[in-house]
């Protein structure tokens, strides 16, 4: 599945643009989504010089992504470039949704509950 994931207040605690610390258990859900397979999106409004640093933070926290606001490379052979501006995804992570963010712990339970990881997955933190 395709899961786009915004990073500031998702991934990370932040007084944009300045990264503060990373949500718990947001590194180990994401590792978990990508080890099984999920194509994960970097979803950010960031860019330039701001940008960089999300990415850099992602890589040195070994926080696997396989792009970075774009369409999976599967949609756009499928669709064209007439795939639009969204970001096209499975499932969407983000902190702007009604009520706020739930957490990692309700994500996972989440996407525990929907199969998109498997039961027997164990987490460390």
């Amino acid at each position: 599945m395709i899961i786009a994931i915004d990073f500031d207040g998702t991934i990370v605690n932040s007084d944009y643009p300045k990264i503060l610390s990373p949500k718990i258990g947001a590194k180990e859900v994401i590792r978990k989504l990508h080890e099984n397979g999920h194509y994960i999106i970097l979803w950010t409004c960031r860019y330039g010089n701001d940008l960089t640093s999300a990415i850099n933070w992602m890589l040195r926290n070994k926080v696997p992504f396989d792009c970075v606001s774009d369409h999976c490379p599967k949609n756009l052979e499928e669709f064209g470039d007439n795939s639009g501006m969204k970001v096209y995804a499975d499932f969407y992570v983000d902190d702007k949704i009604i009520g706020g963010f739930p957490g990692w712990d309700f994500v996972k339970a989440e996407f525990l509950r929907l199969g998109v990881l498997p039961r027997e997955q164990c987490f460390e933190r």
